[in-house]
């Protein structure tokens, strides 16, 4: 199975090839490698705190853990265990190209979802459209929404660890989802450079879980967090500066 992309008409014939023109995905692939610094410090800054709240915080022995954790299982156990609902990920995947194109003030003239795939016909394209499926869950989204808007009107309290296992699960969707359909030559990611795109993929994601971790323990706050990660940077560029005239001594 393959996601068709969203597709996006010419309105107006190419020019002329400027020799002094830079093609985009060159520019891209630089800033790709720039990015790559930051989602090593983000990465261990990521890590660093989830053990410090998990051996002084006892995270990992809340409800909310547990909970989260038995969806993400449950779901795992499913996708590899049972057939795989992929005309349900195909319809949040197009939704999601969608709902970024409204988002930027594009129009979608066109929607198809079916079980071979889908696409969307819009008239305005960039690269964080083009991603949107692989960094947003929006089934985690609608869930924490629909949770939030029934509390304006119910206790619901009471389901908090329902919501808890519900974002598991959908997380763990768009996580699994995300993984399968990348080996998959998708143009979504070919379109802006297969490098950057994966790049800010990842990046995208850790973000996604380091605000959750955020959320979730009492102790991590986002200065704290913060002034970890920018330790983490400054301590990564150190070592690069003293890689650099190491080989430049040589």
């Amino acid at each position: 199975m393959r996601v068709a992309p969203y597709v996006v008409p010419r309105l107006r014939p190419r020019s002329g090839f400027d020799s002094l023109t830079v093609p985009t995905r060159w520019v891209k692939f630089v800033v790709a490698i720039f990015l790559l610094p930051i989602c090593a410090a983000l990465t261990q800054t990521f890590f660093t705190a989830f053990a410090r709240a998990a051996i002084s915080q006892r995270l990992w022995a809340g409800e909310e853990f547990w909970f989260f954790s038995l969806g993400a299982v449950l779901w795992v156990i499913a996708f590899f265990g049972l057939p795989r609902p992929v005309i349900v990920y195909v319809f949040g995947h197009e939704l999601t190209h969608a709902l970024w194109v409204w988002l930027m003030g594009g129009r979608v003239s066109r929607f198809r979802v079916g079980s071979e795939g889908g696409h969307i016909v819009t008239n305005r394209t960039n690269f964080w459209i083009a991603l949107a499926p692989y960094v947003f869950p929006l089934y985690s989204i609608l869930a924490i929404l629909i949770y939030g808007g029934l509390s304006l009107f119910y206790d619901m309290q009471p389901y908090g660890r329902l919501l808890y296992a519900i974002i598991g699960v959908t997380w763990a969707f768009h996580f699994t989802f995300t993984c399968w359909m990348i080996p998959k030559n998708q143009s979504d990611l070919s379109d802006h450079g297969t490098f950057f795109s994966l790049v800010v993929i990842y990046l995208a994601n850790l973000i996604l879980l380091c605000g959750m971790l955020i959320i979730a323990s009492t102790q991590i706050s986002f200065a704290s967090f913060g002034a970890d990660l920018m330790t983490n940077i400054g301590a990564f560029s150190q070592a690069i500066y003293d890689f650099v005239r190491f080989l430049v001594a040589r």
